[in-house]
């Protein structure tokens, strides 16, 4: 087997572990549309529904087609993933990385909308009238991860200075 996939894949595992037990932990020990303030005027921990995807994008419940949609889309995502898992070289750790964190937060997110249609939320942070949408622990593995992709690609377009 690749290192590629021997360094993502166990990554991503744990991403969907850790994304599932937390998602669990709050769908038993909270009540759907409540908030616990964990920091007053920063941090609530609360449990919401999220149809749509990130900044609620489409979280609209009069269009039924969107848990489709982002089945197709997450199915795609793994597909792209696992192409460039089989393309990288052994030493593009970050991008190895960063891929491992998508692919975690896709299929976190994913068994969350073919077990209900929707997705676990639970992080809130806000500050005075500002205020972020609740996101999960996927979706913080799908954004480092994104970062991480961009940085990886960033450095491996960069003229190289040795001469």
């Amino acid at each position: 087997m690749r290192r590629s996939f021997k360094i993502a894949l166990p990554l991503a595992l744990l991403l969907v572990v850790l994304d599932q037990v937390v998602k669990t932990w709050i769908q038993h020990h909270m009540v759907l549309y409540t908030t616990k303030p964990v920091i007053p005027g920063f941090f609530n921990i609360v449990y919401v529904l999220n149809r749509g995807a990130a900044f609620g994008f489409l979280n609209r419940s009069d269009i039924q087609w969107q848990t489709y949609f982002f089945f197709a889309a997450t199915a795609l995502a793994v597909l792209i993933i696992f192409h460039l898992l089989r393309m990288a070289r052994d030493a593009d750790t970050l991008l190895i990385l960063s891929l491992g964190s998508i692919l975690g937060g896709a299929v976190g997110n994913l068994i969350d909308r073919i077990r209900t249609g929707e997705v676990v939320d639970f992080l809130d942070f806000y500050w005075k009238s500002y205020h972020w949408p609740a996101f999960n622990v996927a979706d913080i593995a799908i954004f480092l991860g994104s970062f991480g992709l961009l940085v990886a690609f960033y450095r491996m377009r960069r003229p190289s200075s040795d001469k």
